[in-house]
């Protein structure tokens, strides 16, 4: 084994403390590249090669980071134009601080206000090799780095040279290096970095990836968990199992998700006639959950679940069911709360897959209210939750104003924020944070934007905690955000007739006439997605820092 690589257990923790002091790792989805997380050995290919990386990097200047494994770090230069391929072009590199390997394939965005904010696409990875040296942790500290390229767009000899004005360093004192491609076969006179804009991972430009990242890394958790995909894959429901549902009598076992359920009662009515339309029978419940849990389970998943039962139906009363019941199957996803009293609920159904959503419908649960937070941290939510409760009095357009004053202000703070209609008479605003808030804090930080909001309409809102005492007005709800406490889930059925369901809404169609908070059933909801997308998916993306309120 080459010396170099011996000394490479301890080399990433010298190498990085520069990379660590200047991110705050409770607030930015970067890799930290902890001692627990830091490999051993670094990896190379059959020929002995090191990896490198180059990633497209739009902070507040573009520019693109080129990223060498060297010693167990990945030893980095910020390119403002690129590397190249052609020979005659002399581009200026900013050699900047070490980063993690973990760092090799990350592609997603990096919070506003921490440092490097911005978004990140891997515009290039492969193997190289260096070139004329064994060494080139020495050849970097001795100010010229040969290397061989074997990416998927960077091909033949890239050389980097320190440059020895002002002792090589720049303004920002950082050091100054020229970095050129030499006259080689890979060579191609004129090539310009930007001509191939999209990511050699995705596929996608680094507006794609902004709009709608997959990952983000969790730098609070080991190495192996952290890289948290926003958008697992849920597998449909196929025609063949939607017909075997169809066929069944008023009971059996229904094989769906790669689950055996017994599912019960089919033709019984549980949502009462709306209009002309016939009735909601459970059979149609469950079919309707068997093909929106594509687009629901993700808003459900690693967190708790508190079951709205109606087991007699919506025309009957309902209650609220948290303890998941001893007969259920043993495959249900489940958590148990450490922090459980004995009076509390100790094990909660936790819906990590489509099967579960169908058992918890099939058991009666015919609305869906997860958690604000997850299992993992369940005192640090992940949203900021908006609830415009219409009191008695209040009609519908003074919730439709209510909702545009916030959008509004979530505009002028620019902040990402995400209406739905209730599906009942409200409107709430789902607002994606990145981990670290508590409760209280969101809490505090929504009461502020509300109260704001609500002194501009003093005549429409009410302070009071009791319905009968707030005049008929509506209540600006903070107090949604504390643990335990919930929202209905996106694409949830509500216990009314006809079914309706609490849909996604743009902040454009606050102004369509056609709106109404039980616009969608699930007759029509399905149809809506298919056709727009779910327009709810930029909650998934928790990378967003809530800014101070004066």
């Amino acid at each position: 084994m080459p010396a170099q690589r011996r000394a490479s257990k301890k080399a990433p923790e010298r190498g990085l403390e520069t990379y660590r002091s200047m991110r705050d790792f409770d607030r930015t989805p970067e890799p930290s590249g902890t001692p627990s997380s830091a490999p051993a050995e670094p990896a190379a290919d059959a020929h002995g090669r090191r990896r490198f990386v180059v990633q497209r990097h739009r902070a507040r200047r573009l520019h693109y980071d080129l990223r060498f494994e060297i010693d167990g770090v990945l030893v980095s230069w910020a390119v403002p134009k690129g590397p190249t391929l052609d020979p005659s072009a002399r581009h200026l590199a900013v050699h900047v601080e070490d980063h993690p390997l973990e760092y090799e394939d990350f592609e997603g965005v990096i919070p506003g206000g921490q440092y490097g904010g911005g978004d990140v696409i891997v515009w290039d990875r492969g193997t190289w090799e260096p070139h004329a040296t064994d060494d080139p942790a020495q050849a970097v500290a001795s100010g010229e780095l040969h290397a061989d390229m074997y990416g998927e767009k960077l091909r033949g000899r890239l050389v980097l040279v320190r440059r020895d004005e002002a002792g090589g360093r720049g303004d920002g004192g950082k050091e100054q290096w020229l970095l050129v491609h030499k006259h080689d076969d890979a060579a191609v006179e004129g090539w310009d970095p930007e001509d191939h804009p999209r990511s050699v991972l995705s596929g996608r430009t680094n507006e794609e990836v902004r709009a709608d990242p997959d990952r983000v890394w969790r730098s609070d958790l080991p190495a192996d968990q952290a890289s948290v995909e926003l958008h697992p894959a849920v597998p449909a429901a196929s025609e063949d199992e939607l017909a075997a549902l169809a066929d069944l009598g008023s009971a059996g076992t229904w094989d769906v998700f790669g689950r055996r359920l017994r599912v019960t009662n089919l033709d019984k009515v549980l949502f009462p006639a709306r209009g002309d339309e016939p009735p909601v029978t459970k059979r149609e419940l469950l079919a309707y959950t068997a093909r929106i849990a594509p687009v629901a389970v993700p808003y459900l998943r690693g967190r708790p679940l508190n079951l709205h039962r109606y087991p007699q139906g919506a025309g009957s009363k309902g209650f609220w069911h948290k303890q998941l019941p001893d007969h259920a199957p043993d495959w249900l996803p489940r958590w148990d709360n450490p922090e459980a009293d004995d009076d509390d609920t100790t094990t909660y159904l936790v819906v990590d897959e489509p099967a579960a959503l169908l058992w918890a419908a099939n058991f009666g649960g015919l609305e869906w209210h997860a958690w604000t937070s997850t299992t993992d941290h369940p005192h640090r939510p992940t949203y900021a939750m908006v609830d415009i409760d219409p009191g008695p009095s209040t009609a519908w357009d003074d919730v439709l104003l209510l909702a545009r004053l916030h959008r509004d202000a979530f505009e002028h703070l620019g902040v990402r924020a995400y209406p739905k209609v209730t599906g009942r008479r409200g409107i709430q605003v789902w607002v994606p944070i990145a981990p670290g808030p508590s409760f209280d804090e969101t809490r505090a930080w929504v009461e502020r934007l509300s109260r704001t909001v609500g002194a501009v309409v003093p005549e429409l809102v009410s302070w009071r905690w009791g319905v009968s005492e707030r005049g008929g007005h509506a209540r600006l709800d903070y107090t949604q955000n504390a643990i335990n406490k919930t929202l209905v889930a996106p694409y949830s059925p509500r216990a009314s007739a006809g079914a309706p369901v609490s849909a996604p809404i743009t902040w454009d169609e606050l102004d369509e006439p056609w709106l109404r908070p039980d616009a969608f059933t699930v007759r029509t909801v399905l149809d809506r997605v298919a056709e727009r997308g779910d327009l709810f998916a930029g909650v998934l993306r928790t990378d967003q820092t809530l800014p101070r309120l004066a």
